[in-house]
């Protein structure tokens, strides 16, 4: 395969996924009554100003080149630039807090069940042949980008959607004490993702259940 269609195969959908899950925060929080990131021009699917220069770019750039330079399989993620989000607008705190922190997870889910139900549909039909074979590769690669941010930024640590959730649950005095964390929890989750398999083993069930999805359409577009 040509090296810009592998290219295409991974940015593509990671640069849908992070877009959409910046996006579904703003959209959230300015249904809970937060104006900010709708101001800031950040409800937009153009994706220029919601490019992170580490998250977007970098990082996955790095994966990417270190793959095609080694013929490695990295898992590839990344992250788009935060949607400013102010509380005080926040009509019930807590609760609200909580929606907005578990839309972008919840997008990246409802993005891989539709990557998985393509990509049934497109195994019912024959499978990765001559003519499906890049929307086969970009599909399948939409299913593990879209579970692997899901499960990373549901880990309960600060600034992660998942440490937000916790915040959220949390009685006040705990949860300013987690975001105390919320400076470092970043660098804390990356270094413990880049030197122990954690992320793999919680990222595998979550995919193996999409895959299981993928083929049950399958079997029912070949019957």
């Amino acid at each position: 395969m040509a090296v810009v269609a592998r290219v295409a195969i991974v940015a593509v959908p990671l640069l849908v996924a992070v877009v959409l899950h910046e996006v579904a925060h703003g959209v959230v929080a300015y249904g809970c009554g937060d104006p900010t990131a709708a101001r800031a021009g950040r409800l937009t699917l153009n994706p220029l100003p919601h490019v992170d220069p580490v998250g977007t770019v970098l990082l996955p750039g790095v994966l990417l080149v270190t793959s095609l330079a080694f013929g490695s399989h990295p898992m590839f993620f990344g992250w788009a630039k935060p949607v400013p989000i102010d509380g005080r607008w926040f009509r019930r705190p807590r609760l609200d807090w909580l929606l907005v922190a578990l839309a972008g997870p919840g997008t990246n889910l409802v993005l891989a069940l539709a990557s998985a139900i393509a990509l049934g549909w497109l195994a019912g039909r024959g499978g990765p042949d001559g003519t499906h074979g890049f929307l086969w590769s970009l599909v399948g690669q939409s299913v593990v980008i879209n579970c692997l941010l899901a499960v990373f930024n549901l880990l309960p640590v600060p600034p992660l959607d998942g440490g937000r959730v916790l915040a959220a649950l949390l009685p006040p005095a705990m949860a300013q004490q987690l975001r105390q964390v919320e400076r470092v929890g970043l660098l804390i989750v990356l270094l413990v993702v880049f030197n122990t398999g954690i992320l793999q083993t919680l990222v595998r069930p979550v995919t193996d259940f999409y895959i299981g999805v993928a083929r049950q359409v399958a079997l029912r577009v070949a019957g």
